[in-house]
């Protein structure tokens, strides 16, 4: 997983302009604030007012500063769209002045957010030259913008063949010289502040990664390390890139995501990928939340990544409904090695560099752990001596990165490392780009070799590397580092939201993976919900490509409906115990593009329909106004609870009370259709439906139902979770339904 610090900003509220004195000599102090201040002249919505807010702007800052420090600006970003407000270096005592001035609401310091393929469009059944692909010209004249690390222009997946010119509504503009923008990277903007000319270029990699993921082109052989070999694609092949970069070594800083998701909405992209997020705050304080809402008044489609804080419960970010939240899974191909012990047994495990020349003989294994010394069971640095030189070392998962034990191991002299899994991470495996022969395998396993080791007072092991093996039939399951719900900000919303592809993902990288090859088609394998969230903005690109008619929502419910909730065995999705996932890991499931191109119903939400959501989260009426970027007084809204919003999934907080809410589908299949309701009941919980049946005349016609939960019986349970599904004779529309008994 690959995680980048993020910074955040803070927002503050003015009022009319006056003088304010400070000596700004202490440059120290200085930080970057988010201040939210009210519209100039509220009741006159003309452009001219809209033109001037730079100037309106301005004039909350002290007179007495200078324009710039060190050459580099004091304010930093005007934002017109995600709020009414801006970002500027300040000291704690010019934010504190500003509180006297008329207009102004908040000020807060930026906060910190992170960073949360050749055979995943094929595992998702998307398949050139039919089916839901050619349905959807392959999301020909869709925009997708991502926010990342930035860019490699120039590498293969970027190539336009085939491509049409961006759609006439595209504003944006590229900040590389030369042709290094085409018609499918038609966008590239940097948004580090400090880097006025330079180009929006990728150091890290993430972006390319993620960008390809959902719109890379198509490029044959395509492979790491030989390894998983084919044609890498994206989901959206035909889509348009635009590049928006606001992460770099330091992290992500608030004051940019505002300013390229600002830029972003005035471009005219359709889809927003942001594979990034913060722990759980209320939405008012979240600016993917604050922003992403801006950009769901324009239409535009927002997926987010989930986190990658599993499996500990209620660590999900991005959790505004508005906002599709992605989970990671497995595929059905791993990149397979296997430890053969001396007393015979196998274990199969992962690793992606696997050295044709690794011998097949026996060597002697060792564990530095036995001493019950953890540093040295982690093979941090330092901590191995220099009697495990030749020898194979069982290293712990923990207190480092992955690959850099394997360093470790090497710089002692250890001829290959096994490293096992954490009880926590159970079998959820990766396959790294290690440094020298490895395989990384489950906790079981690992513990397996352990009582090995201390059966024998010679144990022996080696590494036997079996390359890329397609068709594990348990997949997907659900990784165990992706964040679960349920939700700290909104407990009446399930989240996340879907799952998807997020493990071992084959993508374009910036650079050859270590050095080890030299070509200019390179790629790298990583895992993460970063990795998942950039599926599912391609999948967004597909139907938005498909059906331009349809708002985010129904995208969005389209997408959870029609998911999959059982493994390619039919059996139920597992997570990294191998047991049953629950609905707080895996959302309403699996996404099934081709079954989300015809849902049958669909739960749709206007941008207006969350302010009663959000007045219903007893937000005040400023709070609320931050978000939407209009006019509310709850007073004079009638809020409902969590759960009334017409959302495609129930989370339901259960005590002795019934508890019945209304639900609206609209009718986007057949123009004569009947459903009929099935439940699959959570235990301990008695839900009914009414009406029994729904049926519609026309197209976009809409239903409106009610569903009511009692509970039943005492159980001993925290937990339960169950479905309700509308059936017709095409079409089964599922809503998961989790309860939680107070």
């Amino acid at each position: 997983m690959l995680t980048i610090t993020i910074g955040l900003i803070f927002s503050l509220t003015f009022s009319p302009a006056f003088a304010l004195t400070s000596n700004g000599s202490d440059t120290d102090s200085l930080e970057t604030y988010i201040v939210y201040v009210r519209k100039p002249d509220q009741d006159q919505a003309t452009t001219s007012i809209k033109l001037d807010l730079d100037s309106w702007y301005h004039s909350f800052l002290p007179v007495s500063i200078s324009s710039s420090i060190n050459n580099q600006p004091r304010m930093l970003y005007c934002y017109k769209n995600v709020i009414t407000g801006f970002a500027a270096k300040l000291t704690a005592e010019q934010a504190k002045a500003m509180e006297t001035k008329e207009g102004f609401i908040s000020a807060h310091v930026e906060k910190t957010l992170q960073l949360h393929t050749t055979h995943t469009p094929n595992f998702l059944g998307l398949h050139q030259n039919s089916g839901f692909w050619k349905d959807s010209n392959l999301g020909k004249g869709v925009i997708i913008g991502v926010m990342d690390t930035g860019i490699t222009p120039g590498h293969p997946s970027f190539s336009d063949e085939g491509m049409p010119p961006p759609p006439a509504k595209w504003k944006g503009k590229c900040e590389f010289k030369g042709a290094a923008c085409n018609n499918k990277l038609i966008g590239a903007r940097n948004f580090l502040q400090g880097s006025t000319g330079e180009p929006p270029l990728d150091d890290e990699g993430h972006g390319t990664h993620t960008a390809t993921t959902a719109a890379g082109n198509f490029v044959n052989g395509a492979n790491v390390f030989g390894q998983a070999n084919g044609t890498a694609v994206g989901i959206a092949p035909l889509a348009h890139l635009a590049i928006y970069k606001v992460c770099d070594f330091d992290g992500c800083s608030e004051s940019r995501v505002y300013a390229a998701m600002d830029t972003a909405i005035d471009d005219g992209v359709d889809v927003l990928s942001l594979s990034l997020g913060a722990a759980s705050v209320p939405f008012f304080e979240d600016p993917l939340a604050i922003g992403s809402f801006s950009a769901i008044q324009k239409e535009i489609f927002v997926s987010c990544s989930a986190g990658n804080e599993g499996p500990n419960p209620s660590t999900s970010s991005n959790e505004a409904p508005w906002i599709l939240s992605v989970g990671a899974s497995t595929t059905d191909r791993s990149i397979v090695a296997s430890v053969e012990l001396g007393n015979q047994a196998v274990y199969d495990g992962e690793a992606l560099f696997q050295p044709k020349d690794f011998p097949s003989k026996q060597f002697p294994l060792i564990y530095p752990g036995a001493n019950g010394n953890v540093s040295s069971a982690q093979c941090s640095p330092g901590s191995l001596s220099s009697n495990i030189r030749g020898k194979l070392v069982l290293c712990e998962r923990g207190g480092g990165e992955r690959t850099k034990k394997g360093q470790v191991v090497k710089d002692a002299g250890g001829i290959g490392m096994i490293l096992m899994n954490d009880k926590l991470n159970g079998y959820s495996t990766l396959a790294d780009p290690h440094l020298l022969p490895a395989v990384h395998v489950s906790y079981a396993a690992g513990e397996s070799i352990k009582a090995y080791i201390n059966s024998t007072s010679s144990p022996n092991a080696t590494i036997v590397f079996k390359g890329t093996v397609i068709g594990k039939k348990s997949t997907p399951e659900v990784a165990s580092f992706s964040s679960r719900g349920p939700s700290i900000a909104s407990p009446g919303i399930l989240k996340p939201d879907i799952i998807g592809p997020g493990v071992s993902i084959l993508a374009a990288w910036p650079f050859s993976v270590e050095n080890k090859t030299n070509t200019k088609s390179t790629f790298n394998m990583v895992s993460g919900t970063s990795m998942s969230c950039p599926h599912l903005s391609g999948v967004a690109a597909l139907l938005k490509s498909a059906h331009p008619d349809w708002s985010p929502a129904a995208i969005k419910s389209a997408i959870m409906t029609t998911a999959d909730i059982v493994s390619l065995d039919g059996k139920p999705i597992v997570d990294q115990r191998l047991l049953p996932a629950d609905m707080f890991a895996v959302g309403a499931g699996h996404v099934n593009p081709s079954s989300a191109n015809d849902p049958g119903l669909i739960y749709d939400i206007q941008p207006d329909d969350y302010i009663p959501y959000l007045c219903g989260l007893n937000y005040s009426d400023q709070h609320v106004q931050d978000i939407v970027m209009i006019n509310v007084q709850c007073s004079k809204v009638s809020g409902i609870a969590e759960t009334e919003l017409n959302y495609p999934s129930f989370s339901v907080i259960l005590g002795s009370t019934s508890q019945t809410y209304n639900r609206t589908v609209t009718n986007v299949g057949q123009a004569e259709s009947s459903y009929t309701h099935k439940i699959v009941a959570p235990e301990g919980v008695t839900v009914t439906v009414e009406p029994e049946n729904i049926s519609f005349t026309k197209k976009n016609q809409k239903a409106i139902y009610s569903i009511t939960f009692t509970r039943s019986q005492k159980t001993s349970a925290l937990f339960a979770q169950g479905y309700l599904s509308w059936v017709s004779t095409k079409h089964t529309v599922r809503s998961p339904i989790a309860v939680r008994f107070q």
